[in-house]
């Protein structure tokens, strides 16, 4: 069953298990934290029993070109190892999809390279980045660069700008 929780609502029992799905999902060093990089605004859980999916959103403002625009970034997306191949995940990013719908945001942003998300409408784009590294949650060098895991959902009817640089205005999500 899906659940929204805003991070100001997490509690420390349901923070410890998303650090914990985390650490079962990714090689990525998470340091025991429910979150990679920066925490989200709100978590979209699949709870049966304990959590066993995930996922991020996180609204913001980035910079397309000249333009100021607000966008749901999607990140942190996981699934228990023993909950795999039921669906969760696609459940959960339709959700964030209809979700995304009811907001302001013009256009959903992730970084990942699986097919769920080309399934759910996700293009690849390869503009250029502006972004501030903060790997291992440590403020690093601004990059600008591109990314090969680069997708971009339109909410509002837009065409997204490839050509514009994108200045994510502080790390990636």
């Amino acid at each position: 069953m899906i659940e929204g929780l805003s991070e100001l609502d997490l509690n420390s029992t349901d923070e410890a298990a998303i650090a914990q799905l985390l650490r079962d999902c990714f090689p990525t060093d998470y340091g025991g934290r429910s979150f990679f990089q920066q925490r989200p605004q709100h978590r979209l859980i699949w709870r049966e029993g304990g959590i066993l999916a995930h996922l991020a959103l996180f609204y913001r403002a980035i910079r397309l070109g000249d333009n100021m625009v607000d966008v749901l970034g999607v990140g942190d997306v996981a699934t228990a190892p023993v909950a795999r191949s039921r669906g969760l995940a696609t459940a959960l990013l339709d959700h964030a999809i209809r979700l995304g719908g009811t907001t302001p945001a013009q256009f959903m942003i992730l970084f990942g390279a699986r097919g769920l998300y080309d399934r759910a409408g996700f293009s690849p784009e390869t503009n250029a980045l502006i972004h501030v590294d903060m790997t291992g949650a440590k403020t690093e060098s601004v990059h600008h660069d591109s990314n090969a895991f680069l997708k971009v959902r339109p909410l509002a009817g837009r065409n997204w700008p490839k050509q514009d640089v994108v200045d994510f205005l502080g790390p990636l999500f």
